[in-house]
This record gives C-alpha cells, structure tokens and sequence, in this order.
C-alpha cells in the first residue's frame, strides 16, 4: 500500500468515526554507518526506519497514536488509539489541525551527489582516516572510535484541510577518536566532520586534525584556582549554548522552566550578541521548509544587539500569549507529540578571526572541551560547573595544557560579560552553533 492509499483510507475512516480534522504524518529515515578497528570493520549497519502519526480532533479534543506499519490493520489501531487519548488531554488550550500558510519557501537539503556515495567508497574512506591518524605520530596508540555515518531523511504531512508537504535532507558525518600516550600520560580527543559534499572529505586532513588535538593536550600543567579570562573554544561554546537553547522556547516559559519569561524587549546580553533561527541552511541538521505542524519555517531573530526580540513558539504556546507561531512545532520523530524546537540555532559570528581573539587576552583560560553537560547545568538558574579541557594562555599565545579544570558561572551572566566574538561559526554534530566566544572572567577551579 502507497502511503497516499494509506492517507485516503485512514482519513476517511476517521470521517466515519467522527474526527473532524485529521492529520497525518509519515516519517522516514535510512542510515548507514560503520566502524573500523585496525583496519577492520568492528561495527556496521544498515537500517530503514520509519512509521506513520495521526492526529485529529474527536469530542472537541485532539488525540494522538502512531504506527510503524503501514497497512489496513494500522487504521482502527491508529482511530481507537488516538479516541482513547482525548480522554487523558486536560489543557484548557486545546490544539488546531493547520490548513496552512500563505507561501512556503523552497529550500535544498538534499544532496544528489551524496547520495550516489556507494558503500564500498564509504568503507575505505574511514579505513583511510585510521591508517592516517596511526601514521601521524608514534604516540597515536590507538582509536576506540573512527566511524561513519550516513542519514536520509523523508518527511510528509497532510491534512483534511487541503495541506500536502513534503521534503527530504540528508548529510554525511564522520567522528575519530585519537588516543595518545606519552610514559604515564594518555589524553584523547575527538575530531568531527559534517557535510554533503563527500568528494571534499580529506582522510589525512582528518586524521591529522584529530591527532594534533590530542597530542597537544600532552605535557599538562597545573595553574593557581582563580577567576580568569576564559576563550570557548567554537565547539565548547556551541555545545554550551545548545545546553540552554531550551531556554528561548515558549513552551518552557510558560512552564516557568526558563528565566526568559517576560523579558521580551529586554537587554539580556551584551550588544554584540546577536542570536538567530535559520530553517534554510543547506548544510543544517535541522534544516525545514516547514514545522511538524505544517507551518512556514522563516528565519528569525531570537536576540538583536543583545535585546529578546522573540521566542520560539509553535500553535500551542503562540494561543496561549495571544501572538503567531513562529514555525518552531517539533517532534522528535513520528512518534512523538507537537513540542516547540530550534531548527538551527546559532550565535552569529563576527569578522574577528580566531587568532585575534587569543591575541587579546594578557592572561587567561582557552577552553577546548567541556563535559558534565547534562549534571553540571542547571538550566532553570543558569549555573553550570562543568569538567573542561583547555590550554593556559599568556600574553596571547597558548602556553601548555592545563590538568582536569571545573569552569563554574550562570549562563545568563555570561551573556553579559561577553567581550568578542569569533568569526568561526561551527555546528558541532548538532543544529546549535556557535563561533568562539571570548567571556571577560569565569571561575576556573584546577584539580
């Protein structure tokens, strides 16, 4: 059965059953990965997930259910279900089916080329990156992870109400770990690359890049405890940020999960800031021409010269404060309900490069890594005390590694102390990016 068979026969069955506006959503995702190990593959997989939504509104209350198959069995399966979840619904704003917007933008996330990548090129390419990374140096002992990983993703919504959307992204990425050990010393790190265009993926680039992030690290010191001038690192700052990117989401506003709430209009962070919502991206992981509710995606601007110009709302939480979504509904996968969520997120970067920031700072902290993110992060106050990785950095140079450091601060502050901003924007595996951010002072606590 065609999913367009499928849609006929779920919507008007659930005519019959006495739904009034109807949805349904099909998701599709194919992936491919592999894992080497001394030149052997350790782990491989190929996989096809995939299933079907419904939602409609029965008794003045929407239900939801979802199935995996999509075959007659799954329509009174999917109608029984989503009727028997109107009866747990208790909120007084009740959701909409959305018949859709006035234009949609056109946007290309899916790549030909990558696509015709074959399996086999796929295979050698990560054998290539770990035969490099173990000739770079003989302290490179060994790599517990040199994978790669190829998604495509299908997305289809339609309604009872004339809506029929569809789109389709995919992206290649690739993740090493370096493992080095110097007499009793052993450090690793991770090198990560996202992409559709395979053809310009360079093993040895990769493998070097990877090596020489670890091998850096060796020879750490320790530094004085004390407040210091702290450089995030573009991959440090990113992962930082999207640990509170939650924050600019209406739903936890108005869950009082967020210290946003009523601060639109406010200076929340420094001039310089400025934090934008772009569903456009070629090379985003998030990237959408619409939300999962059918609504237009835009890009927008969360926060301008450091004001809250906007948060991120879906058709819920915009009812709720009597203002438009802004095209930010979300699922997770078919499988989950409507949410609010970023597409890709990010602090917009300025021209400096990353150099000149080092260059400006007399004393103080280059932060590289930063882990205990899930633990160490209070997203309701802001506090964070996070494990760090990073270099002791003095007359603008880095001078050696520093051992195990804690960085302790409150996020919201941070964006006050704020003194530059990098050119080097960077998505590290994720939708939310940053650029490096240089921070006036952080408490830096060495083990």
């Amino acid at each position: 059965m065609t999913i367009q068979e499928f849609q006929l026969k779920l919507f008007s069955a659930a005519e019959s059953t006495g739904f009034s506006d109807v949805e349904m959503y099909y998701e599709k995702k194919e992936v491919f990965s592999c894992k080497v190990y001394k030149g052997e593959i350790d782990q491989y997989e190929i996989a096809e997930d995939g299933g079907v939504s419904f939602r409609g509104i029965i008794n003045g209350k929407m239900g939801y259910a979802y199935s995996e198959k999509i075959d007659d069995a799954s329509i009174p399966f999917l109608l029984d279900n989503a009727k028997e979840n109107t009866q747990i619904m208790h909120d007084e704003h009740n959701e909409e089916i959305f018949s859709g917007s006035s234009h949609y933008e056109q946007g290309n996330f899916f790549s030909r080329s990558l696509n015709e990548v074959t399996i086999p090129e796929k295979i050698q390419f990560i054998k290539d990156v770990e035969r490099e990374l173990l000739a770079q140096d003989p302290r490179i002992v060994a790599s517990e992870y040199c994978g790669v990983r190829t998604e495509t993703v299908s997305r289809n919504l339609l309604n009872n109400k004339g809506l029929s959307l569809t789109d389709q992204m995919n992206f290649l990425y690739v993740i090493v770990e370096a493992i080095v050990k110097d007499g009793e010393e052993t450090k690793t790190s991770f090198e990560f690359e996202v992409t559709k265009d395979f053809q310009r993926l360079n093993p040895k680039e990769i493998a070097k890049n990877a090596a020489d992030e670890a091998l850096s690290q060796l020879g750490s010191r320790n530094i004085p405890s004390k407040e210091y001038s702290v450089l995030l690192r573009n991959d440090a700052a990113a992962n930082l940020l999207a640990t509170y990117s939650t924050n600019f989401s209406a739903e936890n506003t108005q869950a009082g999960l967020s210290l946003l709430k009523d601060k639109l209009g406010k200076q929340i962070a420094v001039q310089r800031i400025t934090i934008v919502d772009d569903p456009f991206l070629e090379d985003g992981l998030a990237s959408r021409t619409f939300d999962s509710e059918g609504v237009a995606t835009k890009k927008l601007t969360l926060v301008e010269s450091g004001v809250l110009q906007s948060l991120l709302h879906n058709q819920k939480t915009a009812k709720k404060e009597q203002t438009e979504t802004t095209g930010h509904g979300h699922k997770d996968s078919y499988k989950s309900v409507v949410k609010v969520g970023p597409s890709n997120l990010y602090l917009e970067p300025s021209t400096i490069p990353f150099e000149a920031l080092l260059a400006l700072m007399d004393e103080g902290i280059l932060i590289t890594n930063l882990q205990g993110l899930h633990s160490g992060a209070n997203t309701v106050s802001g506090d964070f005390s996070l494990a760090a990785n990073g270099f002791y950095v003095k007359d603008g140079k880095v001078q050696y590694p520093v051992n195990q450091m804690t960085i302790a601060g409150n996020f919201y502050q941070l964006l006050q102390n704020v003194e530059e901003i990098g050119a080097d924007l960077t998505f590290p595996l994720s939708p939310v990016g940053s650029p490096s951010v240089l921070v006036k002072s952080l408490a830096v606590t060495v083990e």
